[in-house]
Order: C-alpha cells, then structure tokens, then sequence
C-alpha cells in the first residue's frame, strides 16, 4: 500500500516556474514507477511525465518537453516536478501517481495508487 501526498501548486505567471513534490509513504518506494498527471477543466486527465521505478528512462508528454523535468529521491520517497516556462494552458491539477512496476506507462489504469492533487493556476 502506497500513499501519495503532492505540494507546491500555486498561482504564477506566464512564463515562470514551480516545483511540485509528492512525498510517498512505505519503504520499497524505490520500486514504484512514478508518474504525474494533470486534468484542466472540461478536460480529461492526461499524462504528463514518467520516471521509472528501475528500467528505462524518463519520458514526457509533447506539450511538456523541455520545459518539465521529472526526478525522484529514494531516500526521501520523494518524486518532483520542476515546471519552467509555464503556460496558461498548464492550468490544471497536478495528481502523482505509483505503479507497482519497475517499466514507465503513460496510461492512467496501469497506476493503483493516486494523490489527492495540487491546483496548478498559470495567469496570462
């Protein structure tokens, strides 16, 4: 069992950035997939970025490349999202999620286990 606790949503401008952090409860943290997803208003939940638990490597979604960078700590069953050059078409909630997988998805069913969610609001 896995619990997941995201921070660092706010309110910010075009253009610039935020850290989210999702702090996971449980001791083989190391060994979960981790993911972020984001769902805007009126939109459905979308995938934003992976790091795996043990093979493969990270992988984002188009609209995010370059701008997010993914990263975890196992020592502190931590996983972050740093967001720069942020748009108000990022406006969403930002969830983390775990797959008790050592392979990367972008597919929300392949994750059992999901935060609660940070609000991410990016003014023009």
């Amino acid at each position: 069992q896995v619990q997941l606790v995201e921070s660092g949503g706010g309110l910010v401008q075009a253009g610039g950035s935020l850290r989210l952090s999702c702090a996971a409860s449980g001791r083989t943290f190391s060994r979960y997939t981790m993911g972020w997803f984001r769902q805007a208003p009126g939109k459905e939940r979308e995938f934003v970025a992976v790091v795996p638990g043990s093979y493969g490597s990270t992988f984002y979604a188009d609209s995010v490349k370059g701008r997010f960078t993914i990263s975890r700590d196992n020592a502190k069953n931590t996983v972050y999202l740093q967001m720069n050059s942020l748009k108000p078409e990022d406006t969403a909630v930002y969830n983390c999620a775990a797959r008790d997988s050592p392979f990367g998805s972008r597919r929300l069913n392949d994750y059992g286990y999901w935060g609660q969610g940070t609000q991410v609001t990016v003014s023009s």
